[in-house]
């Protein structure tokens, strides 16, 4: 048994609180429940803000999450950024400067990062500028040697995320959080936590 308590604080949008889930999990609970609990305990708490750009993110996260962390504890912080900055028009570099606070303000309090950067859309035009954020927030985050998972290119053409979009006015269901959990948990999940992967 590993002798350390995971303490998991998520902040982002809708989209990580399960918005239009039937199963009302959304990605982060599909995440969670996959995650083993043999090897260590797992704490986890949901701070989703809707509609949040990433000015207002970074406004608020330390205060919120702070009060989850527990210093005895291994602190890990998901962070899952909207593309709200996309129709706030923050530039691409205020978007970046932002992320960087966020990830620069968890590195200074030992807390190890996990960016799961913005899905697609059915707009093309959107989805243009949602590919240079989701690339920003990527750079900063992989720059500072955190772990950054892409799902805007994976799910640009997918075909069964573009159908639960249509299906749910734009946003994702119980398959479209499932590919995101998909995502999460092969691109970095269990290595992250430094917890083996389910057989």
């Amino acid at each position: 048994m590993d002798q350390r308590r995971i303490r998991i604080v998520a902040v982002g949008d809708e989209l990580l609180a399960g918005v239009e889930d039937p199963r009302a999990l959304g990605w982060f609970g599909r995440v969670l429940a996959r995650t083993p609990r043999d090897i260590a305990p797992v704490d986890a708490y949901n701070l989703a803000a809707p509609g949040e750009g990433s000015e207002s993110l970074n406004e608020r996260w330390f205060d919120e999450a702070s009060r989850r962390f527990d210093s005895t504890c291994d602190n890990r912080l998901v962070i899952a950024p909207s593309a709200m900055d996309v129709e706030l028009d923050i530039t691409s570099a205020r978007s970046r400067l932002n992320m960087a606070n966020i990830v620069d303000q968890a590195t200074q309090n030992n807390i190890k990062v996990l960016v799961v950067g913005p899905p697609p859309t059915l707009d093309p035009e959107r989805n243009r500028r949602i590919a240079d954020l989701s690339a920003a927030f990527g750079d900063v985050t992989t720059r500072r040697q955190h772990v950054y998972v892409d799902t805007f290119n994976p799910l640009q053409h997918h075909e069964q995320w573009r159908k639960d979009l249509a299906a749910n006015h734009g946003h994702p269901g119980q398959a479209g959080y499932g590919l995101m959990a998909w995502l999460v948990l092969h691109r970095g999940w269990y290595n992250w936590l430094n917890l083996p992967e389910p057989r």
